[in-house]
């Protein structure tokens, strides 16, 4: 046998163990896959963070974390009374005009840990980015959309990266 198929059956050798350490650091039980959503959390922890005011009015809250290898995307949608959405969009100081259609896509499927439909998927929605960056908020970006329910309600979406 020669010396270079020595060399590379030893270096082979090697790099089998390397991996099967790795593996075996990296799959045990108390690792989780990225991304997940994190449990526990709440829509008054994640409008806190957003430094956003939830409505006394809101109804039907929902929030998420959800835990990535770089950035958390923060997800909040609450339900408020359709005459109070411009007073709540207005509050958010954006610097964006809101529009018809969404700044939140439907390949991302960011509002599933939820359990509700994408806001690109819901007819009349309108909705703007708010700040990129968000340094008052120490945020990457905040988007918002607002999809009308029915003549008296809205759905109000928030997804911010963090």
């Amino acid at each position: 046998m020669s010396a270079s198929r020595t060399r590379l059956g030893a270096f082979c050798a090697g790099l089998a163990v390397v991996a099967g350490t790795v593996a075996g650091c990296t799959s045990g039980p108390a690792q989780q896959r990225v991304p997940y959503v994190k449990e526990g959390v709440t829509a008054s922890a994640v409008a806190e963070h957003l430094h956003v005011a939830l409505p006394a009015t809101a109804t039907d809250a929902r929030a998420a974390r959800q835990v990535a290898h770089r950035d958390d995307s923060l997800l909040l949608s609450f339900v408020l009374p359709t005459g109070e959405v411009d007073a709540f969009v207005t509050q958010l100081q954006s610097e964006n005009p809101v529009r018809t259609g969404s700044p939140i896509g439907t390949a991302e499927r960011a509002f599933a840990p939820l359990g509700l439909p994408e806001p690109a998927t819901v007819p009349g929605v309108r909705g703007a980015q708010l700040c990129a960056p968000c340094m008052k908020r120490d945020l990457d970006f905040l988007d918002l959309a607002v999809a009308p329910l029915d003549e008296k309600s809205s759905r109000v979406y928030l997804r911010a990266v963090d």
